[in-house]
């Protein structure tokens, strides 16, 4: 029987965690696990069948939350790491070496970008960030030879849109892996793999445990590729602890009406802001006159619930603007049910330096805006009477 998102979201990856007639995953807290048989032990250290033998490998918690996202993502295999980063910085070293070369855009995830302008160049490894939305220049770049294609879409925290079949036709012809980070999308509103993608990456954190009290990590792909790279977080040891991964697993039951609720949100937001006398430019995939709104409409069943937006004043009317709202976090964090705010340098690229931010094409005043799941009228109300204090 085929089950949708709304179902898998409660459902998937649970039954067979299920113990003694309980109807939640427990937390399973074992360092080690006990085998009487020494040829079963091996057997399992081996991975030739199926159990555990130590946390920092595997853990029944930590699986069950793997293999809901994996039911998600409909991938064939997935593994779980301590944060989004480790996730990000174990796929990629697992499979570049010094010589190699990555191209990717320039609007990824400031941690992402230092780990492709800072620590990759120190392994003798080539990174190309070319600008966001213009494929054509990726097509070319990509067409010179690389060994790996990285994308975020949409991005953080100007969420632009990159044609991930496009792309990846290109990358196929190179022989190129592709990796795409869709954290902002959740596996609701996109799902990558079914796009021909090699590996789909998660910042558990934000929207997929949903309530801001969990750190955690997931990749899906082919069971050939996570095995890679499960092979090196083994050993690296960025294991996600069972604790948060119950949490996380927890969060995930509210997933796809979460995700509804936000977006549904995040639109009548967007057309406030869009249409408000102190705001300069607003940036969400769901308005028509959005760069890239005809590929996300293509690519993705559902816009999201982030966006951003530049206040006439910069960095002065932001100053004048956070403090004042009473329904938002001010809080490096999104994808929780209570709406968080704050402005890139402080946090989606608060690792970067202010030339670098520009470059970047961030706005040192632009409003990062993770749209919860408070009443619509509630947070517009909060709006308004926040912009009221602009250019006073």
């Amino acid at each position: 029987m085929t089950r949708r998102n709304a179902t898998k979201t409660v459902w998937s990856g649970e039954k067979e965690y299920l113990v003694h007639g309980a109807s939640q995953v427990p937390v399973v807290h074992s360092v080690a696990y006990t085998y009487d048989d020494i040829d079963q032990w091996y057997e399992v250290a081996t991975g030739k069948q199926k159990g555990h033998i130590y946390g920092r490998n595997t853990n029944p918690t930590v699986q069950a939350f793997e293999d809901k996202v994996r039911a998600l993502e409909r991938a064939e295999a997935s593994t779980s790491f301590s944060t989004g980063m480790a996730a990000i910085s174990n796929s990629l070293l697992t499979f570049l070496k010094p010589g190699d070369r990555v191209v990717s855009i320039k609007d990824t995830y400031g941690g992402t970008n230092k780990i492709f302008t800072e620590f990759l160049p120190k392994l003798q490894i080539e990174v190309d960030l070319i600008e966001t939305g213009n494929h054509s220049k990726m097509e070319d770049e990509i067409a010179k030879g690389c060994q790996l294609v990285y994308l975020e879409t949409p991005t953080n925290p100007t969420v632009k849109i990159t044609d991930i079949k496009r792309i990846t036709e290109a990358a196929r012809q190179m022989g190129a892996l592709v990796f795409v980070d869709n954290t902002f999308a959740t596996p609701i509103n996109q799902n990558p793999l079914m796009m021909d993608v090699d590996l789909v990456i998660h910042s558990a954190t934000k929207f997929l445990g949903g309530h801001a009290d969990a750190l955690g990590g997931v990749v899906c792909g082919s069971k050939l590729l996570v095995e890679q790279i499960y092979h090196y977080r083994e050993i690296n040891g960025a294991s996600l602890d069972p604790m948060a991964a119950y949490l996380l697993l927890r969060g995930m039951k509210t997933l796809d009406i979460r995700i509804k609720k936000q977006e549904e949100n995040a639109h009548q937001i967007a057309q406030f802001l869009k249409s408000h006398r102190k705001v300069e430019t607003v940036f969400y995939p769901g308005l028509k006159d959005h760069l890239h709104h005809d590929i996300a409409k293509k690519q993705m069943s559902g816009f999201g619930s982030m966006l951003s937006f530049s206040l006439k004043g910069e960095m002065a009317a932001v100053r004048q603007f956070l403090p004042k709202l009473q329904l938002a976090h001010r809080a490096a964090n999104l994808g929780a049910v209570e709406t968080t705010v704050g402005p890139a340098r402080t946090t989606s690229h608060v690792e970067n330096t202010k030339e670098e931010r520009q470059a970047l094409g961030i706005p040192e005043g632009l409003v990062r805006y993770s749209t919860g799941i408070e009443d619509i009228n509630d947070l517009m109300e909060d709006l308004e009477q926040a912009l009221r204090f602009v250019g006073e």
